[in-house]
């Protein structure tokens, strides 16, 4: 799962050289600085350890005020005769006014946690990924036009658990065991401002009319047809949903490809999983079970060739969530799993403002660890949809 979402945050980190590479105003916080754990993974009352660690983050340009941030941080040490080396990938909203020069915000992250397997106390081993949360908030004092120092705090919450043995992984938690961390973070903030090189045009004559943002809605459906281990360990379901995605040009252009925000919604999905399984979902007997579910993936990119040819190749990436009305893919797993979308593929005209598309998806998802138990999928799976375009645009042979 963390590579996956690390895949994600670079695709994304990907538009700001794009923005900046095609002269547009690049409103970014880019932060960097140390923070600060109020506690170990393994600090038991009696044991209570502070960690040391640094923390980055790319905020991106907001709208009324909320952006999207992803944040990065890393916290090293060691308690109790153990190691606790733990890494943060979490992503969400921030909220920020001004009151004259001070910048203040809140804001509210989910991702994952990875650790070293040997951070329980005395080197006991212990599951290697959470689910993560963290809310806070800070302010920002500016030093120059471009750099400000930010102050920062909040709580966080984890769920590492130990195990049983290497043997039988089994997680369990011990009396005492944190989940609630308080956090700070200080260090600098910077926002490139990149001009655009055609200001002083514009800037001279009749402002002439905005030309219309190029969107599309499509309606799409996904099925699976075989599985592998990628990062996840299931291997007996099969999903197929339907539904609608959404595609707007939001990020200029990279490597010759148009730069799309993407978000969905899967009104339909059924995932047909063994009826009875044991902890890790393998299944304890032939039987199958149908359970319906509901997706949504809010954050997505899709990277575009060829716009507006008769035949587009694209490259998708969508991140989110989708629940079940039943544990899924183990008896002891959760109805609400995080997932992520990738997808190769190629779109073609059918229509000035119809193309059909169709492609080759990888549908991961896992709970990150929100229970215990966190088996996981790889769906190899093919897709198809109708795309109509929002807005007109003359063919282009």
């Amino acid at each position: 799962m963390r590579e996956r979402l690390l895949f994600l945050a670079v695709a994304l980190l990907f538009t700001l050289t794009s923005d900046a590479q095609s002269g547009a105003s690049a409103p970014y916080q880019v932060f960097g600085g140390v923070t600060y754990l109020s506690n170990s993974f393994n600090g038991t009352p009696g044991a209570r350890q502070p960690l040391i660690g640094w923390d980055a983050s790319v905020g991106f340009p907001a709208y009324r005020h909320l952006r999207f941030t992803i944040d990065f941080s890393k916290y090293s040490g060691e308690n109790l005769g153990a190691p606790q080396n733990a890494y943060f990938i979490m992503g969400g909203g921030e909220y920020e006014r001004h009151f004259h020069r001070e910048g203040l915000f809140v804001k509210a992250l989910v991702g994952e946690g990875g650790i070293d397997r040997n951070w329980g106390a005395m080197a006991v081993r212990g599951g290697t990924a959470s689910f993560a949360t963290f809310v806070g908030g800070g302010a920002d004092t500016p030093i120059t036009r471009q750099f400000a120092i930010r102050v920062e705090g909040g709580f966080q919450h984890t769920n590492f658990a130990l195990i049983e043995s290497s043997t039988s992984p089994i997680p369990y938690r011990s009396p005492g065991l944190p989940n609630y961390f308080g956090r700070i973070s200080t260090g600098l903030v910077w926002t490139p401002r990149v001009k655009p090189t055609s200001e002083s045009l514009e800037n001279k004559g009749p402002k002439l009319p905005g030309k219309p943002v190029d969107g599309e809605l499509i309606v799409e459906g996904l099925n699976s047809f075989g599985h592998y281990h990628v990062f996840a360990y299931t291997w007996w379901s099969y999903l197929h949903v339907g539904g609608v995605e959404y595609d707007r040009h939001s990020w200029g252009s990279f490597l010759g490809a148009r730069m799309d925000y993407v978000a969905e919604i899967l009104p339909v999905a059924f995932l047909r999983q063994p009826s009875k399984t044991d902890v890790f979902g393998d299944p304890l007997s032939k039987g199958h079970m149908t359970t319906e579910g509901l997706g949504v993936s809010p954050i997505g990119l899709r990277m575009l060739w060829r716009d507006g040819k008769n035949w587009k190749p694209y490259y998708l990436i969508k991140g989110g969530m989708i629940g079940f009305t039943h544990k899924a893919l183990s008896e002891q797993g959760s109805y609400e799993n995080l997932s992520l979308q990738q997808s190769v593929g190629i779109q073609v005209r059918l229509r000035p403002r119809l193309d059909f598309r169709a492609g080759l998806s990888d549908f991961h998802f896992s709970n990150g660890f929100i229970v215990p138990n966190n088996p996981g999928i790889d769906e190899m799976s093919y897709n198809a949809g109708l795309s109509f375009h929002l807005t007109h645009r003359q063919p282009d042979f």
